[in-house]
């Protein structure tokens, strides 16, 4: 059975790495595959020997020697254990996304587009590529990604040149994602999984991720593409709300104080989201006149009102399929780590790979460590396999504790070696689609720029995480 349910594992990844050329959007095979997966358990519970007991962390050898009961009454436990800790990345998510929506409603990143005020062709490479690597690590490296080609749709109107800013956007939005807690869901997932805490995950990763954003725009500034100035078009007027440059600072501030509330309280990031989305929320609907409601109710007036209230368009734009195939790859790699095949994979990387750089190794003892290389090669697998899964298969293949090396090392390698393929990230795959970007022209034009910039930002960590 196990054979089987890894068989379901392997050709719903195959089918979500293959979702432009099968045409099916990747939540569908997500979905099934969890679906199917926890079905197989269900169906085989009596054939397996062994269970991990999510709630105390421990791998249970006698899981065989129970009864049928004992066992559904235990994956029962296991499988609501995993839904919750799902569900807190997932509620976190649609408030961080349901701000950003606001923030949109009321024209507030219009504002930033008064921040560009040249035509150099490189000075404004800096400038999107700095902006993609601090917005990233407030608002996501996603959202950051849209706004910013969003604006560029409005600054550069030669398409071609406009590629090569949307590829630099690209590096510099999943970089700056890397370091900061809210910036990637691959970081948050570890963020709320407890394996980093705040100020370590940036103390450990913001120069190495700035240097994998400022070394690839070093050298495409360089470059023929960025020679020379651009055609501004001046003639476009941006529609701005009175309320935009308020709403983005408030928007941006309300995020940012998730992980001060989280410092404060201890309790779980998505309450504190839920704060933020509220007081949001609250000046929004007063600066939009229209009354307070968060929820809809059968009335005309309420009806009424629900096409001119923020939070209710806001609700509406927010990306769903992605918050489902959020849900259905974390259950599916919950199920796997469920049945223990997670720890045994995690054995065998450990025994086959070779260790590198021991004298710049992690602070636990080399014998039961990771090797450097398993973590790099995650990073280059994250181009090719989308990133959340792989974090989540760490998640259950390692247990070092909270704030170890190894996990700041693999949040930067799966939040950055993404950037080496247009499909190995949720930023590369937004502006493929707003831009129509051919995933080859990219690979030839952009991929080495972003292999430079992960390989020189992973030997800064291997050199910065020594001084901590």
């Amino acid at each position: 059975m196990e054979a089987a349910i890894i068989l379901v594992f392997a050709m719903g990844y195959l089918a979500i790495t293959l979702e432009h050329s099968l045409r099916i959007d990747k939540l569908i095979p997500a979905l099934i595959m969890m679906a199917l997966c926890w079905a197989l358990i269900a169906f085989g519970l009596d054939s397996f020997a062994q269970w991990f007991d999510s709630g105390e962390h421990n791998l249970l050898e006698s899981f065989g020697l129970m009864n049928y009961q004992e066992k559904m009454d235990l994956m029962e436990e296991t499988l609501l254990h995993h839904l919750g800790k799902t569900s807190e990345i997932l509620v976190f998510l649609l408030g961080a996304m349901t701000i950003v929506e606001i923030i949109d409603y009321f024209d507030g990143f219009s504002t930033i587009k008064s921040f560009v005020k040249t035509k150099n062709k490189v000075k404004i490479l800096w400038i999107f590529s700095i902006l993609a690597f601090i917005l990233s690590a407030i608002i996501d490296n996603l959202t950051a990604t849209i706004v910013l080609i969003s604006i560029l749709q409005k600054i550069v109107k030669d398409r071609d040149v406009r590629l090569w800013y949307a590829g630099l956007i690209i590096i510099a939005a999943n970089a700056g994602g890397a370091w900061s807690p809210i910036g990637d869901v691959t970081t948050t997932m570890l963020w709320i999984g407890k394996k980093v805490t705040t100020g370590h995950l940036i103390g450990y990763l913001f120069f190495p991720s700035f240097l994998c954003m400022a070394i690839p725009s070093l050298i495409a500034s360089f470059l023929p593409a960025f020679k020379g100035d651009l055609e501004v078009d001046d003639t476009q007027e941006v529609s701005k709300s009175k309320f935009s440059s308020t709403m983005l600072y408030l928007g941006l501030g309300a995020i940012v104080f998730v992980p001060i509330f989280k410092m404060i309280t201890h309790l779980p990031p998505y309450v504190g989201m839920m704060l933020s989305l509220g007081v949001v929320a609250v000046f929004a609907e007063i600066y939009s006149n229209s009354n307070f409601s968060m929820t809809q109710f059968h009335s005309e007036e309420s009806d009424a009102h629900a096409h001119h209230s923020p939070v209710h368009y806001s609700l509406s734009k927010i990306e769903l399929p992605s918050i489902l195939f959020f849900l259905g790859i974390l259950m599916a790699v919950a199920s796997l780590e469920s049945l223990g095949i997670l720890f045994d994979f995690a054995g065998i990387l450990q025994e086959t790979m070779p260790m590198l750089g021991t004298e710049l190794h992690y602070s636990y003892e080399p014998q039961g460590g990771v090797s450097d290389i398993v973590v790099l090669l995650l990073g280059v697998a994250s181009a090719v396999i989308d990133n959340v899964p792989l974090v989540a298969a760490s998640l259950g293949m390692f247990h070092e504790p909270i704030d170890n090396e190894l996990w700041h090392f693999i949040a930067y390698s799966a939040g950055t070696g993404g950037s080496m393929l247009i499909i190995g990230s949720a930023a590369g795959v937004v502006a493929m689609g707003m831009e129509k970007i051919n995933f080859f022209w990219y690979l030839r034009k952009i991929a080495w720029l972003a292999l430079v910039g992960f390989l020189v930002g992973a030997a800064a960590f291997m050199f910065t995480r020594t001084l901590f």
